[in-house]
């Protein structure tokens, strides 16, 4: 065997080393379940931290509205600070420091609460009212299209509560009221 003839059969087994070193590497990715950082909505206890500790400027954490479980009340503990001037939408009277929550009149007495998830900062407040005094409609969600997925989320490091665990990223957001433990 020459020198070239050396180095064509070298060059081959190289090349297809490399191949199955590839085929081997994307096989194990494709087996290994992607996760995402996410709320349990069940363990959160309202601290104000998620505002506070997300690397991002304005948090990736939002408040976010169980429709399903609202009351529609006229009186919404997650709207109103606690023994409002007036039952109206004067920012003296809302709970809500950036004027997230929007009321809408729907019929006597019911009222429609939305959550404008671009002014929300993630500070829990409504959710603390609406779980300490009302039904719990209103809780807390990271939203993966504003999220790092930092692999140690600097929120969860910090959550007295435990509240942040990794779900898979095909089923990212965990429902009030319907958590699962499917979570990796």
């Amino acid at each position: 065997m020459n020198r070239r003839d050396f180095l064509q059969s070298g060059s081959r087994g190289l090349g297809l080393l490399g191949l199955g070193g590839l085929v081997g590497l994307l096989a194990g990715r494709g087996s290994k379940r992607l996760t995402v950082w996410q709320i349990d909505p069940g363990k959160c206890i309202h601290c104000d931290r998620c505002a506070t500790e997300c690397v991002l400027e304005t948090s990736a954490v939002k408040c976010v509205h169980a429709f399903s479980m609202c009351g529609y009340c006229k009186l919404c503990t997650g709207y109103f600070e606690p023994e409002p001037n007036a039952l109206d939408t004067g920012a003296e009277n809302q709970l809500c420091p950036t004027g997230a929550i929007r009321r809408r009149f729907v019929e006597d007495p019911y009222y429609e609460y939305t959550i404008e998830e671009a002014l929300c900062v993630g500070c829990a407040k409504c959710v603390k009212g609406c779980t300490t005094f009302g039904n719990g409609s209103l809780f807390l969600q990271v939203r993966h299209d504003r999220c790092l997925n930092c692999n140690d989320c600097s929120i969860a490091a910090v959550c007295p509560a435990g509240a942040f665990r990794r779900v898979p990223a095909d089923h990212p957001y965990l429902l009030k009221g319907r958590e699962t433990d499917d979570a990796v």
